[in-house]
C-alpha cells in the first residue's frame, strides 16, 4: 500500500467528533503526568532497579546481543533498513528499550485503576514523540527520499511546513484541499433552500424518480461539522441513494455561529428542527416526518423525540440514529479517563467567557489525543518526505468544522455528565425533562466495529433507552463515518444483523452472538426498512417547496460556505 491510501484510511478512522473530549482540560493532563511524578519518587529503591533494568538493555544494544524487533504490523518501521542497517536497527531498539522501560515502570506503580489509564494514555503519546522516524536522522524512507529526489523533498518539506504555519495555524495539513469546489465537484446534488432561518437552512432535494414515497426524509447533521457528508461524491452520496429509491430527501443546513451567536442552546437547536419537520410535513403533505442523524446531530434528535414525546406531538415517523452514543461510560474511548468533573466545570467557564470553541481549537485538541494517525502520520508524509497530504473528500469535509456554541457545549456536557437519557424524567433540558421511554418511533441504530469515537458496543446501549417496540441494530464493518459512508460497490464492505427476528438480547456480546455476517453495504438493507416506514408511492413533485416555503438559493445552500 502505497503512502497516501494509508493516510485516507488512518485519518478517515479519526474524524473529530463531538463526545466527552469537549469536557477535558489541560490541569487533567498536568494531573496525570503529576500523580506519576508522585508516585514515581515516592520509591526510590523503585526508580533504581527500573534505571537498572533499561541500562542491561541499552548494554545489550551496544553489543549487538539484544533481540528488541518492532512489531511487523508497525507501520514506522517497514523499512528494509531498520532490520539490515546497524545504525537504524540499533535506533529502533533504543527506542523500543524506552518503551518497553516505561510499560514496566507503569506497571509497577501503586496507582489505581482511573490512574493507571490515565498514565497509559499520557505516556503513550510521549512515547509516540520519541519515535525515530519522527526526524530525519531516524528515518531512512526520509533519507532515501533527500537522495532520490536530489533534495528537493527537503525544499518541499520545508515549503510545506511553512504554508501551514501561515495558513492552517500551525497544524500539520491532513487534506490537499485544491481540488475540490463545493457544488462543482462535492455537494452536487440538485435542489434548494426552502427555509432559512438564522441558525439554519431547510434544503430540498429534487426528487430523480417518477414516484416518490409519501412520508419524507428529514437528516439532522451534527453542529461542529458541515451538511455535505451526506453529498460527497456522487458514488458515495447518501442523498443521491435516498432520491434513487424514492424518498423525498431533506436535510438541515447549520449554521456556523459566531461569538455573538455562542447563546445558541440545546433547547433552540431543537426548536430548529421542529420549525424544520414542520415545514417538511407543510411541503410533502405528510403527517409524519422520518428523521436519521449521526454523532451529535444524533443527540440532538434524541432531545428533539424525547421533546415531542413530551408534548404528545405525533409528526415524527421512524428515527434512525447512526455513530451515536446516548449512554456513555468513561472506559469507552481511551482518553475517557482524562474527563473528570473538574475538567468539564473549567471546559463550561472557558466556552461562556468565550463564547464558542473554536473549530481550529477542537481540531487541534482532537488530533493531540490520536497523534500518531492524526499528527506525525502527516509531519513524515508532509515535512519529512515532502509530500502533498491526500486529495480525499471525507478528509476535506472533516477540516471544514465548524465552530461550537459555548451554550450548546454546556448542554452537550450536561447530557454526558447526567447520563440524562438513561434517565426518566430527571434531567430538564429544551423546556421538558428528558424521557426516552415515552419515544414509540421505530429505531434503526448504526455501529461501526472500528469506531473508536463512539464504540460500537457503546451505540448498542442506546437500544435499551427507548419505549419504541420495533428496533433495528446493525453493525457496518469500519470506523465512525466510513460506516456511514459504505456505499454499494464497496467490495470489502460487510455488516452484521441479528440472524432471528425478534426482541434484542440486553448487551452487545449476547447480540454479536447471534448475528450473522452479510457482505455488502447496508444501505439496501436501511433503505429496504425505511421503504416500509415511508407510505405509499406518490408522483414526485414538479417543484421544490411550495407557496409558503419558496425556493431560494440552489443546494447545498449558503450556510455551508460561511467561515467565521
Amino acid at each position: 500500500m502505497t503512502r497516501g491510501p494509508q493516510l485516507e484510511n488512518e485519518a478517515a478512522q479519526s474524524t473529530a467528533a463531538l463526545g466527552p473530549l469537549v469536557g477535558i482540560a489541560r490541569e487533567d493532563l498536568m494531573g496525570a503526568v503529576a500523580v506519576l511524578l508522585r508516585e514515581s519518587a515516592s520509591d526510590p529503591q523503585r526508580i533504581a532497579r527500573h534505571a537498572r533494568a533499561m541500562g542491561e538493555d541499552m548494554v545489550r544494544i551496544m553489543t549487538g546481543k539484544s533481540e528488541l524487533a518492532p512489531d511487523p504490523k508497525d507501520k514506522r518501521f517497514m523499512d528494509p533498513a531498520w532490520q539490515y542497517n546497524p545504525f537504524f536497527r540499533a535506533g529502533a531498539q533504543y527506542y523500543l528499550a524506552v518503551q518497553k522501560g516505561m510499560k514496566g515502570w507503569l506497571e509497577d506503580l501503586n496507582l489505581d485503576d482511573l490512574e493507571r489509564d490515565r498514565a497509559n494514555f499520557i505516556t503513550t503519546i510521549i512515547i509516540d514523540s520519541l519515535a525515530p522516524t519522527n526526524t530525519l536522522a531516524g528515518n531512512p524512507t526520509a533519507q532515501k527520499r533527500v537522495i532520490d529526489s536530489g533534495g528537493l523533498s527537503l525544499i518541499k518539506g520545508l515549503q510545506n511546513a511553512y504554508n501551514d504555519m501561515v495558513h492552517n495555524k500551525g497544524m500539520v495539513s491532513q487534506v490537499d484541499k485544491r481540488p475540490f469546489k463545493l457544488g462543482e465537484n462535492i455537494a452536487t446534488s440538485k435542489g434548494s433552500v426552502v427555509l432559512r432561518t438564522e441558525m439554519m437552512e431547510l434544503i430540498q432535494y429534487a426528487p430523480t424518480t417518477d414516484e416518490v414515497h409519501a412520508i419524507p426524509q428529514l437528516t439532522i447533521p451534527p453542529q461542529i461539522n458541515k451538511m455535505y457528508i451526506n453529498d460527497l461524491s456522487p458514488e458515495k452520496s447518501v442523498i443521491k441513494y435516498q432520491l434513487d429509491n424514492g424518498m423525498q430527501t431533506f436535510v438541515i443546513s447549520w449554521r456556523n455561529p459566531s461569538k455573538e451567536q455562542g447563546i445558541w442552546a440545546m433547547d433552540d437547536y431543537v426548536r430548529s428542527c421542529r420549525e424544520a419537520m414542520v415545514a417538511v410535513s407543510e411541503i410533502t403533505g405528510s403527517d409524519k416526518v422520518n428523521v436519521s442523524a449521526g454523532c451529535s446531530g444524533g443527540q440532538t434528535a434524541s432531545v428533539l423525540a424525547s421533546k415531542l414525546a413530551a408534548d404528545k406531538d405525533d409528526l415524527l415517523g421512524s428515527l434512525t440514529l447512526m455513530v451515536c452514543v446516548l449512554h456513555p461510560m468513561q472506559n469507552d474511548i481511551e482518553a475517557g479517563s482524562l474527563v473528570s468533573e473538574n475538567g468539564m466545570k473549567l471546559a463550561r467557564q472557558r466556552a461562556a467567557k468565550a463564547g464558542i470553541i473554536k473549530a481550529d481549537d477542537l481540531a487541534r485538541g482532537f488530533a493531540w489525543l490520536r497523534p500518531n494517525d492524526l499528527i506525525w502520520n502527516y509531519v513524515i508524509n508532509n515535512y519529512l518526505l515532502g509530500a502533498d497530504p491526500p486529495a480525499f473528500d471525507v478528509l476535506y469535509w472533516n477540516a471544514d468544522a465548524t465552530n461550537l456554541s459555548g451554550s450548546l457545549m454546556g448542554d452537550f456536557l450536561t447530557l454526558f455528565e447526567t447520563l440524562a437519557f438513561t434517565k426518566k424524567g430527571e434531567v430538564e433540558m429544551a423546556g421538558h425533562k428528558i424521557d426516552l421511554s415515552k419515544v414509540k418511533s421505530d429505531l434503526f441504530i448504526l455501529g461501526g466495529v472500528t469506531d473508536h469515537i463512539t464504540p460500537w458496543k457503546a451505540t448498542y446501549r442506546s437500544t435499551r433507552l427507548f419505549g419504541s417496540k420495533d428496533i433495528t441494530y446493525v453493525l457496518s464493518q469500519s470506523g465512525h463515518m466510513q460506516a456511514i459512508l459504505n456505499p454499494p460497490g464497496n467490495p470489502k464492505a460487510k455488516y452484521f444483523v441479528q440472524a432471528k427476528p425478534g426482541k434484542l438480547p440486553e448487551t452487545a456480546d449476547q447480540w454479536l452472538e447471534g448475528t450473522e455476517e452479510v457482505k455488502g453495504s447496508w444501505w439496501p438493507f436501511w433503505m429496504e426498512w425505511m421503504k416500509k416506514r415511508s407510505g405509499p408511492k406518490v408522483p414526485a413533485p414538479n417543484e421544490l417547496g411550495n407557496d409558503r416555503y419558496k425556493p431560494l438559493d440552489p443546494a447545498p445552500g449558503l450556510y455551508v460556505v460561511e467561515a467565521r
